[in-house]
């Protein structure tokens, strides 16, 4: 029986998995236009997982040399001679193991090349022995390596590079390879390598032929469909597939290793605890999501990583989450460039956004421990009152807001000008999340995440809450909020809805009031 895979390659015959061959036939057509050009997306976005259907794509009609520079060791980088060597030798391990065809007279080449010191092996010997196969072979020759970060900060592999580029300019006089095509975090087009040792100030990338790869590698609602329709096949679970398709991608943005990891958890950890029907429910999904912030996986571990190694990074990322930032995407922007680069950010219809809303909640959580761990007084107080707040296995999100109300009262004293739309909201989640923290999970709703007002959804058992933060500008704009949150509770399914205002107004009437508008019921509180 297949699993759901999150480590290493994903196999069809193995594993559920959404069908990458569409992708294939796309990257393919690049190869085919003879397209040099680098697939650079975040850890664990399928990368590997897309080499491998690339590579049975193009198996019937090119020569594919598919090597992994993890199988270069360091030492290996340090002069031309010994990388030459090491590369010739992963070459012939992938003839030798992994079905490479290699010509009897090309492998003496290589064999002989390995068996020369290294101070007397140049690179231009390696391409020498390229040159000759190119003329043996009669079928193209497409070139991928793997892994390219392990050697971004060498200057030995930027001289590969810049050896490929050499060849790649005379591609009309003299057969060479059909494709290269690099793989990894980095997008080497933007690395630098001097012309000279000399001219330390003249730079030139060495990798400036590079086509843009402009393929969308995030898993679509359709793709996610089509692999739970597979499991729905020998699970017999009953799950509406296409509303599990919905939730997956409209949490993950279909960052594929989320979208997995989803899944593997609904499938060997949820449903240690409910019973298979309900798996497969949003109230078995909304779990998952849970288990999935509360652990300390792979992927979470890289993104807390860059954030630590670049402060600046993680500024920007907290003034997007908790100000209400907006910045405008600049693709000349080093920071910017450097968190899409990671994975912590997309271009939404030019503005930065975070990836999706996993992340977003997950850096949430950090952000707010941030505070946490000062001792903050809102956490505390949610801490110590959070008994209260549950009746039947439900949050009384009135009395929640209530009590929050009396504390900040209590706290802060009246509001004051400079107060800020992010002030209130970091405060009100650090007072929610101790009352929801290991039973429920809530998110910012990016669409409304600005100095104007802010839209909490908190699932708690399956049941959701919607909550608009905002700061009071007049009877007006209330009426407005008020109709943006009917059309939430609209989508949601829902009936009853909560507003938090901040009101500046001295003449201000505080407290909780309910509000009916048509079928609808909102419960207002003001500070």
């Amino acid at each position: 029986m297949k699993k759901f895979n999150t480590t290493a390659v994903c196999i069809p015959s193995k594993h559920y998995m959404v069908d990458f061959s569409e992708r294939a036939v796309e990257i393919k057509k690049m190869v085919d236009a003879g397209k040099y050009f680098v697939i650079n997306r975040a850890r664990q976005y399928g990368k590997t997982t897309t080499i491998e259907a690339l590579r049975r794509a193009l198996a019937a009609e090119d020569l594919v040399i598919s090597l992994d520079l993890q199988d270069i060791e360091d030492g290996s980088f340090k002069n031309g001679g010994e990388f030459s060597k090491a590369f010739a030798r992963i070459i012939l391990d992938a003839g030798e193991f992994d079905g490479l065809m290699i010509p009897e007279s090309i492998i003496d080449r290589f064999q002989k090349l390995g068996k020369r010191p290294s101070d007397e092996v140049k690179m231009d010997d390696l391409f020498r022995v390229f040159r000759f196969w190119f003329k043996e072979e009669e079928r193209p020759i497409v070139l991928i390596i793997d892994e390219v970060d392990s050697a971004t900060n060498n200057q030995v592999f930027l001289d590969f590079l810049a050896q490929l580029r050499s060849l790649y300019l005379k591609r009309e006089r003299t057969k060479t390879f059909q494709s290269v095509i690099l793989v990894g975090v980095t997008d080497v087009r933007h690395l630098r390598s001097r012309i000279r040792e000399e001219d330390r100030h003249k730079v030139n990338s060495p990798w400036n032929i590079a086509a843009d790869f402009d393929i969308d590698m995030s898993l679509s609602e359709t793709g996610i469909k089509g692999m739970l329709d597979e499991y729905e096949a020998d699970h017999h679970t009953g799950m509406d597939t296409a509303a599990i398709a919905r939730f997956i991608r409209e949490y993950t943005n279909g960052y594929p290793f989320l979208v997995s990891r989803i899944c593997q958890l609904m499938d060997e950890e949820v449903s240690k605890t409910m019973r298979l029907p309900e798996v497969w429910t949003y109230r078995g999904f909304d779990e998952a999501v849970k288990q999935l912030l509360a652990e300390k996986n792979t992927l979470f571990q890289s993104l807390t990583k860059n954030l630590d190694n670049f402060p600046e990074l993680k500024a920007s990322i907290r003034s997007i989450l908790m100000e209400g930032t907006k910045l405008t995407w600049n693709p000349d922007q080093d920071d910017i460039i450097k968190m899409q680069m990671y994975g912590l950010i997309r271009n939404d219809r030019n503005t930065v956004k975070v990836a999706n809303r996993i992340f977003e909640t997950r850096l949430y959580n950090l952000f707010l421990s941030d505070e946490e761990l000062k001792n903050n007084v809102f956490s505390r107080e949610g801490e110590l009152a959070k008994n209260r707040f549950v009746e039947d296995g439900k949050l009384n999100m009135r009395l929640i807001l209530e009590r929050f109300k009396d504390t900040y009262t209590e706290v802060c004293g009246p509001l004051v000008d400079r107060f800020k739309e992010k002030d209130g909201r970091e405060q009100f989640l650090l007072y929610l999340k101790p009352i929801i923290n290991g039973t429920g999970n809530y998110y910012i709703e990016a669409q409304t995440r600005d100095q104007t007002r802010t839209d909490v959804i908190v699932d708690y058992l399956g049941q959701q809450y919607i909550l608009e933060l905002k700061i009071w500008r007049g009877e007006r704009y209330n009426a407005e909020g008020e109709k943006q949150i009917i059309e939430d509770l609209d989508y949601w399914n829902l009936n009853t809805g909560y507003m938090l205002s901040f009101n500046f107004n001295k003449k201000k009437e505080s407290g909780l009031k309910r509000v009916e508008i048509g079928d609808k019921v909102l419960f207002e509180c003001t500070v």
